[in-house]
């Protein structure tokens, strides 16, 4: 479990998080929304410790990693995988180092060990025989796969995904959220952050609303479009205009 306590946090004399709170379940796929500049990318990279917070605490699985220093990256690295929105690919590396990159840094698993595992998880995302191809020669939705693979490669039981589909076409958005729902099924805790209410509905199991920077309420897909405030009224309009959306958008998923 990830959980969030009164989290504030401040950057360049501006108040980004106010007093947040959040927890965010095992197996599950928790989906942050929320309009621009409310914290929402923020919140991820407090959970990676790449931001250290003003005031609150972060517990993740029961520990305190709240500003623990450079130490809690590396006790992390195992746990957390991050998907970048820009997919932070390294140009000048095939398909097969890119997604091996995390390993190599370790010295207690062997070159063929590491070969094995890199095939496998290029299968699982679909970009078997792309091994020697270069970022430059792939399209965007299997550069975002090769993002998955990358962070998939240590096994982690948590990845944050910033923004997974964004500048995507429909086909390959739904690849990727496709992928995204059967990591649920070996266990992995997945939290999204989107800008895209039509994925967030079509893929999470709990949906949290920012305004603010804090939370506005979070629940189920029902539970949000059931809600009467009136900022989330406002922020999902298009789908208060046609509830009958989620049951449409989430059999397509199911397919």
């Amino acid at each position: 479990m990830i959980e969030l306590k009164n989290i504030s946090l401040e950057l360049t004399g501006r108040k980004i998080l106010h007093d947040l709170s959040l927890k965010i379940d095992d197996g599950t796929i928790s989906v942050i929304l929320g309009p621009s500049g409310v914290g929402k990318s923020t919140i991820l990279k407090i959970i990676l410790g790449l931001l250290k917070v003003d005031s609150g605490k972060v517990f993740i699985d029961g520990k305190d990693y709240t500003n623990t220093g450079e130490d809690r990256e590396l006790k992390l690295q195992r746990k957390i995988g991050m998907v970048f929105q820009g997919n932070a690919l390294f140009d000048s590396l095939t398909v097969s180092q890119n997604t091996a990159y995390f390993l190599c840094e370790s010295d207690k698993i062997s070159r063929e060990d590491i070969d094995s595992k890199v095939k496998a998880t290029l299968a699982f995302v679909n970009l078997d025989g792309t091994e020697d191809m270069y970022p430059e020669q792939l399209s965007g939705g299997m550069k975002k796969r090769l993002a998955i693979a990358r962070a998939l490669i240590v096994e982690p039981s948590i990845i944050l995904f910033d923004e997974p589909t964004t500048g995507l076409d429909p086909i390959n958005s739904r690849v990727i959220l496709n992928l995204i729902r059967n990591l649920k099924t070996m266990g992995t805790t997945s939290v999204i952050v989107t800008h895209i209410i039509n994925d967030a509905i079509a893929v999470g199991d709990v949906l949290t609303v920012l305004n603010e920077g804090t939370v506005v309420t979070s629940g189920s897909v029902k539970d949000i479009l059931r809600h009467d405030n009136p900022f989330i009224k406002e922020f999902l309009y298009e789908i208060y205009k046609d509830t009958s959306f989620i049951s449409r958008n989430q059999d397509q998923m199911q397919q």
